[in-house]
């Protein structure tokens, strides 16, 4: 199991009812967006929350709550609370609705948004195949 999967439905209850709400699979775990911006996620037992950096430091003094390292380096913004830390659904729903509130604050991503069909290409703008030149594709002499 690459993410604890009840975990993730709990997050995803608190989430769904709000517009822009989406999810994907990231980091070998699940990662929640709103309006295309990472919100938050699940990553074996540990929730992941996105934060701005002061409010990421704020909650590193909280107890259950330690840096993001997945890349071994701290990340500013992202922190793990751990199972403990989000047991009961009060403290769940705390960090998520503390995740969703500064991802809704962040301007949607293109691929959030209804994309507009493409333009097909004018005929103009098409490439034809050059044509051959008969006089250089001739090896040919007259005898």
């Amino acid at each position: 199991m690459a993410y604890d999967l009840g975990l993730a439905e709990r997050v995803r209850s608190l989430l769904e009812r709000h517009s822009g709400f989406s999810e994907r699979k990231m980091f070998g775990g699940i990662c929640f967006m709103v309006n295309g911006n990472m919100c938050c996620g699940v990553l074996k037992t540990d929730l992941m929350l996105r934060l701005t950096p002061e409010e990421a430091d704020l909650a590193l003094k909280r107890p259950h709550v330690r840096p993001m390292d997945f890349t071994r380096t701290p990340m500013k913004s992202m922190v793990y609370v751990s199972a403990q830390g989000v047991d009961a659904d009060q403290d769940l729903h705390h960090w998520v609705e503390l995740a969703r509130s500064i991802a809704r604050k962040l301007p949607p991503k293109e691929s959030a948004v209804a994309k507009k069909p493409k333009k097909s290409a004018s005929p103009s703008s098409r490439r034809s195949s050059p044509r051959p030149n008969p006089a250089l594709s001739s090896n040919r002499q007259s005898t």
